[in-house]
Formats: C-alpha cells, sequence, structure tokens
C-alpha cells in the first residue's frame, strides 16, 4: 500500500510541477492543487499508520497496549485541505480575472513575426 501511495505521490508532483511550469494561467493553478494534494497525501503515508489500528477512543474493550492511529497527522491534512481549498479558490478566480481583462490566458506574450 505505501508502493502504490509513494507512486501517486510522484504522479501528482511531477504532473503538478509540470503545470506549474506551463505559461497558462489555468494551468498553473490546476498544477498548484495538484501539487497541494500530493503534500497531502505525502504527509498521510508518512503518517506510519499501523496495521489494525483503532481510532484513539478509550472504551471499555479497548486496551492500553492497542495500535492508535495518530489523529495529529490527520487534523493536520485537513487543516492542510481546507486552506488549499481557500487558495484554489483564489487562484481560479485571480486566473478568470485576468483572462477577461487581457483575453489571453498565457503569461508570455506571443512573439509576433
Amino acid at each position: 500500500m505505501i508502493g502504490f501511495a509513494a507512486l501517486l505521490v510522484c504522479v501528482l508532483f511531477a504532473s503538478g510541477v509540470y503545470l506549474m511550469l506551463s505559461g497558462n494561467v489555468q494551468r498553473i493553478a490546476i498544477g498548484f492543487i495538484l501539487l497541494s494534494n500530493g503534500v497531502n497525501l505525502l504527509v498521510l503515508a508518512a503518517s506510519g499508520l499501523p496495521q489494525g489500528a483503532v481510532p484513539p477512543l478509550l472504551e471499555k474493550d479497548t486496551l492500553p497496549g492497542d495500535a492508535f492511529a495518530d489523529p495529529l497527522a490527520q487534523a493536520f491534512i485537513l487543516t492542510a485541505i481546507v486552506i488549499g481549498l481557500g487558495t484554489a479558490s483564489f487562484l481560479l478566480a485571480l486566473a478568470a480575472s485576468t483572462h477577461r481583462e487581457t483575453d489571453s490566458d498565457e503569461l508570455r506574450p506571443e512573439a509576433e513575426g
């Protein structure tokens, strides 16, 4: 499972960086979203969820030696998702505004000739 997560993180990072290096504003915004999702998945995969881990809720049948899932990484990822959503909506609104003002999606002016 870790190998699949690592492969998915690599694909998200590579496609995000590729899109961010293009000159199109919309592709840059989508690349940022993919890169943000890749970082979230990387943190989740690196948190090291033990096999058979249970939520950290103490009940009558829970033994003190049981493996618990670490809620800190999950809380961090949830916060990062919310911040990423706000940033992504700002970037997409900025891309739409740029397209409306300049009638172009490109950051670099095209060479005439």
